[in-house]
């Protein structure tokens, strides 16, 4: 590998993935390879907020927008076949512990379901796992997240 920026992630422990990395990777943080079957909730969103879903190919994008249209959170999956990949759930800090993650994940939950998929994979931070959990997500493993600087 040479290029500089380049991220890989490993479902395993960054003690058994290290022998193996050449000079230049270097270890960003340790998340966690979740997944859930997934099940409908017919979200709606909180009080105050409005969201948007948009399809792009294959990728699905969920936004939630404050009353004055600025975004408050997001979040996106990518479908293949009976199995979606969720990722990048973030909650703007200002609207933090107001319910908009859980209703992130839920959206994109049901629109999967919608298209055909049943189960949901994402890689999750030591934050996010806290919410997932509270969805019925399960970890399966440690993903190893690293990064080549050279």
């Amino acid at each position: 590998m040479t290029v500089p920026r380049t991220w890989m992630k490993m479902p395993a422990e960054p003690e058994e993935i290290e022998p193996w990395l050449s000079q230049g990777w270097a270890w960003e943080e340790t998340g966690h390879l979740m997944a859930v079957d997934l099940v409908a909730s017919d979200p709606i969103a909180p009080e105050g907020y409005t969201a948007t879903v948009e399809a792009i190919g294959a990728v699905v994008y969920v936004r939630v927008l404050d009353a004055t249209g600025e975004q408050a959170a997001q979040g996106q999956m990518a479908l293949l076949g009976e199995a979606t990949v969720v990722d990048r759930v973030v909650t703007e800090e200002a609207h933090r512990r107001r319910g908009l993650g859980n209703f992130v994940m839920r959206t994109l939950a049901d629109h999967a379901l919608g298209q055909g998929a049943v189960l949901g994979v994402l890689g999750a931070t030591a934050a996010g796992r806290a919410l997932y959990e509270t969805l019925g997500w399960k970890k399966h493993t440690t993903l190893a997240e690293c990064i080549y600087r050279p």
